[in-house]
């Protein structure tokens, strides 16, 4: 059993403190590692971890020792795994320290890509001072990257909650919502979104009727601008035509991989929803999180050329056109309608895609034989 330590620094929302983790969780459950999680703000992580503390210095959860990141940084032995989270900096007193043991292994975890370069940078060295040498870690979805975040079970769990009626039931009369028979059930968690109004009108006007299923996050006021209303919590609910609108709490991890099973439909943000939404094996829409410069829409354009690779062309263009539309924040009245007949290819590829992805290792597994041969090359 090795010690591995992932130092996680919330930057916004929760996609950093949510793919970490996960990952702590993982390690420790199914590598058997001992692993310690240091978040420098609890706040979020206590969103994730319903139960957690927002104040101690120190808690066990899942296996995992849970450290409160402070300034300045305690007195600690380094653990044998060092993992700096998408490019955190690691407290130079805890750097300098490490110093102590040439076969200690120092990851950055990077952001995940579908472009063409991640492969090529996976693994690389990056020297340090002092005589450390850190390697970049990149998690991806093709050959010589370090895969994604998926737990053992985890496709097996899902499967056999959407072959069980009941159970889906179950769960989502747990968050207040009666699934109405022939309704598309979509789920939105996203950023502040102009093109939701669009979006919303194309669904009120539809023939289809739809349950939109909105978590507690950051598009809520663009809801309640739509609807006219002062203020939006958990537990209402609003119909507009073929539109019944739930407003849900803030569900912790385990909750919201049930409630992604559940839809037909899910609309995520960032990281970390993004990857549960590809394993819950159903059509997705992407908001990606919006960086300087508009880099992010090469990442955006990386992962659709991906995906679409194997999907009849007039369907990936349609489905590519809705993705930038509500990026975009416009047009998305439009490109929903344009996509109607799709929906049943969507569904298969969807699917299809979950296996692909599932045929190869893990990012734990992955990071695990990472360390195995850093140990026979240091030997």
């Amino acid at each position: 059993m090795a010690r591995w330590d992932i130092f996680c620094s919330v930057v916004d929302n929760y996609g950093d403190i949510g793919v970490t983790w996960r990952l702590a969780r993982q390690l420790a459950a199914e590598q058997g590692h001992a692993v310690r999680l240091w978040v420098d703000e609890l706040d979020a992580f206590v969103r994730l971890c319903p139960g957690a503390s927002t104040s101690a210095e120190w808690q066990h959860h899942s296996g995992v020792e849970v450290r409160q990141w402070p300034e300045p940084f305690p007195a600690v032995a380094p653990a044998d795994v060092v993992i700096e989270a998408f490019a955190c900096q690691l407290p130079p007193s805890y750097i300098e320290a490490m110093t102590d043991d040439s076969r200690r292994l120092w990851l950055n975890l990077e952001y995940l890509s579908a472009e063409d370069w991640v492969a090529g940078c996976h693994g690389l060295p990056s020297p340090q001072p002092g005589g450390l040498q850190k390697f970049f870690f990149f998690p991806g979805f093709v050959a010589g990257t370090g895969g994604l975040l998926r737990d053992a079970d985890l496709l097996t769990r899902r499967r056999a909650f959407q072959a069980d009626a009941s159970a889906q039931q179950a769960f989502l009369r747990s968050l207040g919502v009666v699934r109405e028979a022939g309704a598309r059930l979509i789920s939105l968690f996203a950023y502040e979104n102009a093109g939701l109004a669009g979006w919303l009108d194309a669904l009120a006007a539809d023939t289809q009727s739809s349950q939109l299923l909105v978590p507690q996050g950051k598009v809520l006021g663009d809801l309640q601008v739509w609807l006219g209303e002062a203020q939006l919590a958990p537990g209402d609910q609003h119909r507009r035509g073929s539109l019944q609108i739930h407003v849900l709490p803030f569900v912790a991890q385990d909750d919201y991989d049930r409630l992604l099973w559940c839809c037909d439909l899910n609309a995520v943000r960032g990281e970390d929803s993004f990857i549960r939404a590809q394993w819950a094996g159903r059509p997705l829409l992407w908001h990606i999180y919006p960086q300087e410069e508009g880099a992010h829409w090469d990442k955006l354009e990386a992962f659709l050329a991906l995906y679409g690779a194997e999907l009849p062309s007039e369907i990936s263009a349609a489905y590519a056109a809705l993705w930038r539309a509500w990026n975009e924040g416009s047009g998305m009245e439009q490109a929903w309608l344009e996509l109607q007949d799709a929906w049943p290819t969507l569904q298969q590829h969807a699917e299809r895609w979950c296996d692909l992805q599932a045929a190869r290792p893990d990012l734990a597994t992955a990071l695990e034989q990472f360390y195995r041969n850093w140990l026979s090359y240091a030997a």
